[in-house]
């Protein structure tokens, strides 16, 4: 595998992740970096994450690595930036960091793997596609992930 095709298979991952959170959360990419033999691909969640949901959005994105096979490899447990830690099989990497605003990240970075050129990522965001390093702090309401109210 080169780089190119490690970032087109971590963008799949990232796609199929974000695809596992019901409601859907509205997301863009944010700033990419490639190295030496390894790609970092970042996505960052345009909706507000609420106080109260929190756990909730971290506990659907664990258990969907869980499920897919990833490797749970760390947990922040931290009120204001909680975090969880994963690895697939295949040595991929992912976290999920909860930051000001309830701000949601992503970041996926590839194992290392054949030197080659790197493409910007294909997938289209499901809203504003804003410039690298310009994604605002979380400007999108939901019924859902940005209530105030505990859930049951």
């Amino acid at each position: 595998m080169n780089m190119q095709e490690a970032a087109e298979r971590v963008d799949a991952l990232l796609d199929a992740t974000l695809g596992a959170v019901a409601p859907e959360v509205q997301w863009a990419h944010d700033t990419w970096t490639s190295g030496s033999c390894t790609v970092t691909r970042r996505r960052t969640v345009t909706t507000v994450i609420s106080e109260q949901r929190r756990g909730a959005f971290l506990g659907v994105i664990e258990r969907f690595w869980k499920k897919s096979g990833y490797e749970i490899t760390g947990v922040n447990k931290d009120a204001e930036m909680p975090s969880v830690f994963a690895r697939t099989p295949d040595g991929f990497e992912f976290d999920l960091t909860i930051g000001h605003a309830g701000q949601a990240f992503f970041d996926a970075t590839t194992p290392c793997v054949g030197k080659s050129a790197v493409a910007e990522p294909a997938a289209r965001p499901n809203g504003p596609a804003y410039p690298y390093g310009a994604v605002p702090t979380p400007n999108v309401r939901s019924d859902f992930w940005s209530a105030a109210t505990p859930l049951p």
